[in-house]
């Protein structure tokens, strides 16, 4: 019995911003699936104005999963993970090994397809550089939709994030800040 899709199906079960007062709750899987339409924007931004040459569904599909292994380790809040070097690099290892339970869930023909969609790959770093910057994206679309109900618990979350995203010099991510991300703090009415 293979299991890999029975857990990864458990992603909708971890929420994320743990320390915070959500008013709406936002779980892994909602999160990924954000994750991956901004990350395939991204490459296409890249590749059309840019003259990049990157694999755009690739690129949905790696942040389709880059989260996953947070199904065994949980979401750990951003300040906790880089809080120092020791409990960065422990949680890291808590990655690595979370990764290769999850692979061990797959039959063994299909586990090389995986693999490199669950963790970083040298020959994929150009695409894992876009998935973090769609990652950063998708928190700060969460922190001006918190502040849009008036939880003002996001406000330094919002303001780190931006600061985050433009410390990324990647310029695909500064034109969806600009052309996107303004339409984030518009009702329904507003955007129709």
């Amino acid at each position: 019995m293979d299991r890999f899709f029975a857990v990864i199906s458990r992603m909708k079960y971890i929420n994320r911003w743990a320390l915070m007062r959500n008013t709406i709750k936002e779980n892994i899987s909602e999160h990924s699936l954000e994750t991956a339409f901004i990350a395939h924007a991204l490459a296409l931004i890249r590749n059309e104005r840019f003259g990049g040459n990157v694999n755009a569904e690739r690129c949905a599909l790696l942040a389709m999963y880059h989260d996953t292994t947070e199904i065994i380790t949980g979401d750990l809040p951003t300040p906790i993970k880089y809080y120092s070097k020791e409990i960065k690099g422990a949680y890291d290892e808590v990655e690595e090994k979370a990764k290769n339970t999850l692979i061990s869930y797959l039959p063994d023909d299909l586990k090389k397809y995986y693999e490199p969609l669950l963790g970083h790959t040298e020959e994929e770093a150009e695409l894992w550089k876009l998935v973090k910057g769609a990652d950063k994206l998708s928190a700060l679309i969460k922190c001006i939709e918190e502040r849009k109900m008036g939880n003002a618990d996001f406000a330094s979350a919002e303001k780190a994030t931006v600061e985050a995203i433009h410390a990324l010099g990647l310029p695909e991510v500064e034109v969806f800040m600009e052309e996107f991300i303004p339409a984030y703090g518009l009702t329904l009415d507003e955007q129709a």
